[in-house]
């Protein structure tokens, strides 16, 4: 995978098709900055006991979640010293600079002890305002920060499925990758190892263009048509897309007698990322820095 050269803290994603990841679980101690962009803070502060693993000696939040809709544009950090806990609520309307500069002001006040940071869940920020605020909030934190390691929770689902491919990119190692599209994967390579490789190159380019076609029912010339700067050849491009059908991710049009059209009215978005985090895994060159869990 890509990644920033002036990186210096490791990024782990969790991804999760069927809700919001587990991004406590093995904490075990110690101090925590935790983002949120998918729960309240009282709501969040409750589960950390029904977590395996300690609940942080220390925490710092940042409330970026729609429950805290009406904050203001420059709140105020809150501590309560005897639960060691100091929280900001921002809201869902805080602007990317200003999650990322209390992020940055909380992890000062740890200075010397390295926190780990957790942003949780990130997809429906990306899915609100893009992959590039996404990767944003992950670089600031990623990049010359205090920061021991950083933890991103991501929900596959179809909302922030077209920010995954540039959030992948990021990280060093990806956890929760579905065993039955790893499993996919896997048939694909042994039965069709050509396709497989063409599938594994570009499936986020085909991503881009199912998700960027007008069409329901096109040929891979007009998928192809509907990217710009593509890497691929309508040749290549249809040979990833013939992958993805026999991957579940979409399906071939039947009714039809000359060259082969995709039905897009049966795309998966989710079946999709789950299946570009798996990719994202056998991509690596290496893999133990991918887990499988």
């Amino acid at each position: 995978m890509t990644v920033p050269t002036t990186r210096e803290v490791d990024v782990t994603i969790r991804v999760d098709s069927s809700g919001s990841p587990s991004v406590r679980d093995g904490m075990a101690g110690g101090s925590v900055v935790s983002v949120l962009f998918g729960t309240d803070l009282e709501a969040w502060r409750r589960a950390w006991n029904g977590r395996a693993g300690e609940p942080p000696r220390r925490e710092a939040v940042v409330v970026a979640s729609d429950v805290a809709r009406g904050a203001a544009a420059t709140a105020t950090t809150q501590v309560l010293p005897d639960r060691r806990l100091a929280y900001t609520v921002l809201g869902s309307d805080a602007e990317t600079d200003l999650i990322v500069e209390t992020v940055s002001d909380a992890l000062a006040e740890f200075e010397g002890s390295g926190p780990r940071v957790i942003l949780d869940d990130l997809a429906p920020f990306a899915a609100a305002r893009g992959s590039e605020a996404a990767l944003g909030v992950i670089d600031a934190v990623a990049t010359g920060s205090a920061a021991d390691s950083l933890t991103v929770g991501w929900s596959l689902t179809a909302d922030s499925a077209s920010a995954l491919p540039a959030t992948l990119e990021r990280a060093d190692e990806i956890e929760g990758i579905d065993p039955e599209s790893m499993a996919a994967i896997d048939r694909l390579q042994r039965e069709d190892p050509t396709t497989f490789g063409y599938t594994r190159r570009y499936w986020a380019e085909a991503q881009r263009g199912i998700e960027s076609c007008s069409r329901n029912y096109p040929q891979s010339k007009q998928v192809h048509a509907a990217l710009s700067d593509p890497e691929t050849t309508p040749r290549t491009l249809g040979a990833t897309l013939s992958g993805l059908v026999s991957l579940g991710v979409l399906d071939t049009w039947t009714e039809t007698v000359g060259s082969t059209r995709y039905d897009l009215t049966a795309y998966d978005p989710v079946r999709m990322a789950a299946i570009g985090v798996a990719f994202a895994a056998v991509s690596d060159d290496d893999p133990d820095r991918i887990s499988e869990e």
